[in-house]
């Protein structure tokens, strides 16, 4: 008899909708599916940046422990937030078809201050580090919580903006009826996301052959391909800490189009590459990108990093 998919998941709005995503996709092929939340530390824990809590992982780490001991059967996660080495015994079983990986800037409609001083909130390190880079005189404030929260903090606050993942945006708002003015958003198509934002993947158990069918079923080849390359170039590049990294590849006309970029802390000093190759080439192709980053200066950025970290988030990284 087939037995009914738990699908594990946060209990956040936005985890949710994700979670029913990959439940409607299973329905669909008839797959008996229920939902089981489960609160990780990362909703819990609102008061510090992520990057400050020291986890990798923090929001799938919970239910890595849960299907580990048979309480859930399949976990979905956004997949910026899965570490790029898995649990052993849980798996990749799908990648969805990927939404957009923009970053977008929500504003109180005047970006008059982008000339001058400014301030605007982020909970992450990616984005502070991009925004700093280009905006040295700016100041950027610690931002946590789920997005109708971040919403109104930004309202209640002084500050003349903040930065959300568009996926997210897109994906919450027809769920929990925020509404947001699209003209107090600008989309910020020269900040480069993180590894696969607006991906969402769905793991399951390395022996758990009938979950691992069924959600093989709702893979997207492409949103897989592009998404590996990225995660590859973080995992060659992060050596275990976390970093200001972006990656973003994109199939155009049968080529992979890639581009990465490593900074540090404060923006200041940023490492970037382009590149393009065949989709016969992929499977290493992250990892060159990585490579060559380090060699051009990469490494001494990272061991910066590395020593920011070992001094605590409050200590200055020299450039």
């Amino acid at each position: 008899m087939e037995k009914t998919i738990r699908i594990g998941t946060r209990d956040s709005e936005l985890a949710l909708w994700q979670a029913n995503k990959v439940k409607e996709g299973l329905e669909q092929l008839d797959c008996r599916t229920e939902i089981v939340p489960v609160k990780s530390d990362g909703d819990i824990i609102l008061d510090k940046p992520l990057y400050e809590l020291g986890i990798t992982g923090i929001f799938t780490k919970t239910l890595d422990i849960a299907m580990i001991q048979g309480r859930i059967d399949v976990a979905v996660h956004s997949m910026k937030d899965v570490p790029t080495a898995l649990p052993k015994g849980i798996v990749q079983a799908a990648v969805l078809p990927r939404a957009d990986a923009a970053d977008v800037l929500v504003h109180k409609g005047d970006l008059s201050f982008l000339a001058k001083t400014g301030t605007i909130a982020t909970g992450s390190l990616r984005r502070k580090a991009q925004w700093l880079h280009r905006y040295p005189e700016h100041f950027v404030e610690n931002l946590r919580g789920n997005v109708n929260t971040r919403m109104r903090k930004l309202q209640d606050s002084e500050w003349q903006g903040a930065i959300f993942a568009a996926a997210g945006l897109e994906r919450i708002s027809p769920f929990t009826g925020t509404e947001i003015n699209p003209d107090h958003c600008t989309a910020l198509d020269w900040m480069i996301p993180a590894p696969a934002q607006g991906a969402m993947v769905a793991v399951a158990l390395e022996n758990d052959a009938y979950s691992k069918e069924c959600l093989s079923k709702l893979n997207h080849r492409e949103t897989e391909v592009c998404t590996h390359i990225e995660r590859q170039f973080l995992r060659v590049l992060e050596g275990g800490c976390t970093a200001p990294i972006g990656a973003k590849a994109e199939i155009k006309d049968n080529q992979i189009a890639f581009t990465g970029v490593l900074l540090s802390p404060d923006g200041k000093k940023r490492h970037i590459i382009h590149r393009e190759v065949t989709p016969d080439d992929y499977l290493r192709f992250g990892e060159a990108c990585a490579l060559e980053i380090l060699e051009s200066g990469g490494k001494e950025t990272m061991n910066l990093i590395r020593l920011h970290e070992t001094k605590g988030p409050d200590s200055k990284v020299s450039s």
